[in-house]
């Protein structure tokens, strides 16, 4: 792959694409890969997640019989298309954008990777039956692909090829990333949460491997573990926010964060309202979309603050400057 990135480096013959055209070209990327978790929990929550029980082929045939389950399943494979293309382009507009930068280049590349990454386990997941752990590891791959697309699009729209290495304050960047794993966490939990539920993708009278360890109080234990790590991270959310406000953060920091706060208020209520209502389908969507958004927002902050600099480095940074101290002019007077 190294050799097929330096041949295309060398060459300049053909399009560019300018800075400012690949920054949209991420940004569409981004929304492509946001737009196919939202469709894949939607194929899962209608109850098709076998309704093409083949994989790529539909019953045998390359398209999908006449019934709700099948076209809904096999719409979802196909809107891969045009993300598989967002993706692609990412990576080859990167390729082509003048001035050349690698880490572009690399960051880009993980998105067509994990999108054929995911083409795939989403056939072991048919064929798996729509196991559990097949599930889970379907969206978390998802999630980890979004993190490559945000970390595209925030690096493409600066212009310096370490865009992450701004001076950022160590206390600040140490707990955006905390936030980042605790996310991570709370959306673990909320997967393994519908994978224990109702949920579980099948239609009616299919039979699917959940969650289960300790019977039908499984579910319930799980969600409210989910829902403590949830709490938990909105107040470290709102706390972060705060200690932004006080380090004078720039406002590339504070707005995400802020976002973040507001999506996670709105999360919070969905999530007691799908719990008092018994799970129901449409507001069970809106959570799973309304936490691919918290996920971004936080990635994003995280990114925005910068990178964690040594201590020293830090240290020095925010030393006041020493002014060197010059001998001052002997006095003159007139006659002298």
């Amino acid at each position: 792959m190294r050799e097929l990135i330096e041949r295309a480096r060398v060459r300049t013959n053909g399009f560019t694409v300018t800075p400012a055209q690949y920054v949209t070209i991420s940004y569409v990327a981004l929304g492509a890969l946001t737009l196919i978790v939202w469709t894949g929990a939607a194929v899962r929550l209608s109850g098709s997640g076998l309704g093409c029980p083949t994989w790529p082929k539909c019953y045998g045939s390359y398209y999908p019989p006449l019934n709700s389950h099948a076209v809904i399943e096999f719409s979802n494979r196909l809107i891969t298309v045009p993300v598989v293309i967002a993706a692609g382009l990412a990576w080859v507009g990167a390729l082509r954008r003048r001035p050349y930068r690698r880490d572009l280049v690399w960051l880009s590349a993980l998105l067509p990777l994990g999108v054929i990454g995911q083409a795939v386990l989403g056939g072991f997941t048919v064929k798996g039956a729509l196991d559990y752990g097949w599930v889970m590891g379907h969206f978390g791959l998802s999630m980890l692909i979004l993190v490559a697309a945000v970390l595209l699009v925030f690096r493409a729209s600066r212009e310096r090829e370490r865009a992450a290495d701004a001076q950022g304050d160590r206390t600040l960047v140490r707990s955006l990333r905390g936030l980042v794993a605790l996310g991570a966490l709370a959306i673990f939990a909320g997967t393994a949460a519908t994978a224990s539920g109702p949920h579980a993708g099948g239609s009616p009278g299919q039979r699917i491997n959940r969650l289960s360890f300790d019977g039908r109080g499984t579910m319930d234990f799980v969600i409210h573990r989910h829902a403590e790590i949830a709490l938990l991270f909105a107040l470290a959310a709102v706390g972060v926010w705060v200690l932004a406000r006080r380090r004078a953060a720039p406002t590339a920091v504070r707005r995400p964060l802020t976002v973040l706060c507001v999506l996670l208020a709105v999360q919070g209520a969905v999530g007691l309202d799908q719990y008092e209502t018994h799970l129901p389908t449409e507001l069970v969507w809106v959570h799973v979309a309304l936490a691919s958004c918290c996920w971004v927002a936080a990635i994003w902050s995280a990114a925005a603050a910068g990178a964690l600099l040594p201590r020293r480095r830090h240290e020095a940074a925010q030393r006041p400057l020493e002014r060197p101290l010059v001998p001052a002019e002997p006095v003159r007077f007139p006659g002298n």
